[in-house]
Protein backbone atom coordinates (compact mmCIF):
# COMPACT_ATOMS: atom_id res chain seq x y z
CA UNK A 1 0.00 0.00 0.00
CA UNK A 2 1.37 3.39 -0.94
CA UNK A 3 2.26 6.02 1.62
CA UNK A 4 -0.36 8.68 2.27
CA UNK A 5 1.31 11.73 0.72
CA UNK A 6 -1.04 14.07 2.59
CA UNK A 7 0.55 13.00 5.88
CA UNK A 8 3.64 15.10 6.25
CA UNK A 9 5.85 15.38 9.28
CA UNK A 10 9.02 14.14 10.90
CA UNK A 11 10.97 11.75 8.67
CA UNK A 12 10.64 8.07 9.42
CA UNK A 13 14.41 7.72 9.70
CA UNK A 14 14.33 9.33 13.15
CA UNK A 15 12.70 6.16 14.49
CA UNK A 16 13.56 2.46 14.56
CA UNK A 17 10.69 0.13 13.71
CA UNK A 18 11.00 -2.47 16.46
CA UNK A 19 8.52 -4.74 14.71
CA UNK A 20 10.64 -4.96 11.56
CA UNK A 21 13.41 -7.55 11.90
CA UNK A 22 15.57 -5.93 9.22
CA UNK A 23 15.56 -2.60 11.10
CA UNK A 24 16.37 -4.23 14.42
CA UNK A 25 19.16 -6.24 12.78
CA UNK A 26 20.61 -3.13 11.12
CA UNK A 27 20.53 -1.25 14.43
CA UNK A 28 22.16 -4.20 16.22
CA UNK A 29 24.95 -4.55 13.66
CA UNK A 30 25.58 -0.81 13.65
CA UNK A 31 26.19 -0.83 17.40
CA UNK A 32 27.79 -4.27 17.82
CA UNK A 33 24.80 -5.70 19.68
CA UNK A 34 22.99 -8.97 19.33
CA UNK A 35 19.52 -8.93 17.82
CA UNK A 36 18.09 -9.72 21.26
CA UNK A 37 19.98 -6.88 22.94
CA UNK A 38 18.79 -4.43 20.30
CA UNK A 39 15.17 -5.58 20.58
CA UNK A 40 15.26 -5.31 24.39
CA UNK A 41 16.70 -1.81 24.09
CA UNK A 42 13.96 -0.76 21.68
CA UNK A 43 11.31 -2.23 23.97
CA UNK A 44 12.76 -0.44 27.00
CA UNK A 45 13.75 2.96 25.54
CA UNK A 46 11.27 3.32 22.69
CA UNK A 47 11.86 3.83 19.00
CA UNK A 48 13.52 7.27 18.97
CA UNK A 49 16.80 6.73 17.11
CA UNK A 50 18.76 9.43 19.00
CA UNK A 51 17.82 7.97 22.38
CA UNK A 52 18.57 4.45 21.18
CA UNK A 53 21.96 5.49 19.82
CA UNK A 54 22.86 7.05 23.19
CA UNK A 55 21.79 3.96 25.14
CA UNK A 56 23.57 1.60 22.73
CA UNK A 57 26.77 3.62 23.15
CA UNK A 58 26.54 3.06 26.93
CA UNK A 59 26.20 -0.69 26.40
CA UNK A 60 29.10 -0.81 23.95
CA UNK A 61 31.40 1.01 26.41
CA UNK A 62 30.31 -0.99 29.43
Amino acid sequence: MADDKSQRGEPDRSRVAGGENYEVEYFAQRHGLTHEQAQELIDRVGNDRDKLDAEAAKIAKG
